[in-house]
């Protein structure tokens, strides 16, 4: 009898390569459309967020890939929401279809943030896919933040608090509540977690992305 060939993962298509491609090289390119609107060079941004410039240089010229507590300290001394790095030069419609695997990401200090709103003329709801690494959690501060927020588990065991009362969210469990009540979550297992997070908050300028995943105190 022959031997069996075994075939050998498909790689990310060119297409779905390019799509993060350009992810990264937007986030620069937002970068330096912000900075230029405010009227700063990269040493007055460096000076303002407390990062290298050389740091700034390198997220800019697409470099190196920001994380988002980096992210956080220069949307700060922006005064812009967090959410802002997300847009880019794509075309803003009233219809988002985003293929699997080229929506934006990024990296934050408990795992990995997908945002699925990108394109959207009004972003008013902000819906995410969140991987949270084994354990993390987004610490022992309780957050609040205005509107409504909707949690979905796709993947492990994620515990929520709200208002001193947990839930236990496994793979289809969801949640639906008023995010003026204090809350929290944190993934109870040793593996990784996922969820859909849609974030819709009932004041512009409110940031609840930034209270969700600012570094931990």
């Amino acid at each position: 009898m022959p031997p069996i060939r075994q075939k050998k993962p498909k790689s990310p298509s060119r297409k779905t390569r390019s799509a993060r491609s350009a992810f990264e090289i937007n986030v620069g390119q937002r970068l330096r459309a912000l900075r230029t609107e405010h009227d700063l060079s990269v040493r007055a941004l460096a000076e303002k967020s407390g990062l290298a410039m050389n740091t700034l240089s390198l997220i800019e010229n697409s470099k190196t890939s920001p994380s988002v507590s980096t992210l956080q300290q220069i949307a700060f001394a922006l005064a812009v929401p967090i959410t802002a790095f997300f847009q880019s030069s794509i075309p803003k419609n009233s219809v988002v279809h985003h293929k699997a695997g080229t929506s934006p990401h990024i990296a934050f200090e408990h795992g990995t943030l997908e945002d699925l709103g990108t394109g959207l003329s009004h972003q008013a709801v902000e819906p995410f896919i969140v991987t949270l690494g084994p354990q993390a959690g987004s610490g022992s501060r309780m957050i609040v933040h205005t509107g409504y927020e909707f949690v979905y588990c796709l993947e492990g065991r994620i515990a929520y608090t709200i208002d001193e009362r947990t839930y236990l969210l496994e793979p289809g469990d969801s949640l639906l509540f008023e995010s003026y009540l204090p809350h929290r979550w944190h993934n109870v297992d040793s593996k990784a977690a996922r969820a859909i997070l849609v974030l819709y908050p009932s004041d512009e300028n409110d940031q609840p992305t930034e209270r969700h995943f600012a570094p931990k105190k």
